[in-house]
């Protein structure tokens, strides 16, 4: 009786094991399931945010281009077909200084790429007569083409170019804040140098008069550079 009385008694207490069992694990699960949806929730939200943030970035920047290329769409330069071209928006922090002094350097440097380009072309037809150096015994005739002149020319010869180069740069080819970049007054219509000619003042250039002329300048400069 003492046996049977025991199995009876021992028999629920292991169900009731058993069922604590089973309902405390549908319970944990559950939490567990309700700390991953929430983190699912926050994911999401972060990833959304951070979608409507870039996209606000993305239309500050047009928003910036555009107001960069209306503020300067009638400077010099701006012609068909591109017009107003940056298609990098390297320029959508720039103001009116910047600009000016991309300006004067995109002058500068197609006025030094065409005069390149014409010493690639013009010695195919036509070499000063003489020697470049007596010292060495080098006639201008001596001297090759293209990049392969380099080597050619002595190094006094450089030094030369690039001293008289300095020189302009520093003296009658600097560039004043009151003039219109690239216009010097030292110079004349065509770039004529004045300044070789003592007492003599060059010309003011004319954006409206000479606007052709000034864009011609500018695009042949870019077409050289590019050259």
């Amino acid at each position: 009786w003492a046996a049977s009385a025991f199995v009876p008694t021992a028999t629920p207490m292991t169900s009731a094991t058993s069922h604590n069992a089973v309902v405390d694990v549908p319970q944990y699960t559950a939490g567990a399931s309700g700390m991953s949806l929430l983190g699912q929730s926050v994911a999401a939200a972060a990833v959304g945010a951070a979608a409507m943030s870039a996209m606000s970035r993305r239309r500050a920047t047009r928003s910036t281009g555009r107001t960069v290329a209306h503020a300067f769409d009638t400077e010099l330069g701006v012609t068909m077909p591109f017009k107003y071209f940056d298609p990098l928006g390297m320029s959508k922090d720039m103001d009116e200084a910047t600009f000016r002094r991309r300006r004067v350097s995109e002058i500068k440097n197609g006025r030094v790429a065409m005069i390149a380009c014409m010493g690639y072309i013009a010695p195919e037809y036509f070499r000063f007569p003489g020697f470049l150096s007596p010292s060495e015994g080098l006639k201008f005739t001596d001297v090759p083409n293209g990049v392969a002149a380099l080597s050619k020319v002595p190094a006094e010869g450089w030094a030369q170019i690039g001293a008289f180069i300095a020189f302009l740069e520093l003296f009658p080819l600097r560039q004043e804040a009151d003039r219109a970049a690239g216009d010097f007054a030292t110079c004349g219509k065509l770039g004529v140098p004045w300044f070789f000619v003592a007492g003599r003042d060059g010309s003011t250039s004319d954006p409206v008069a000479n606007e052709r002329s000034l864009n011609a300048e500018i695009n042949n400069g870019r077409l050289a550079m590019m050259a």
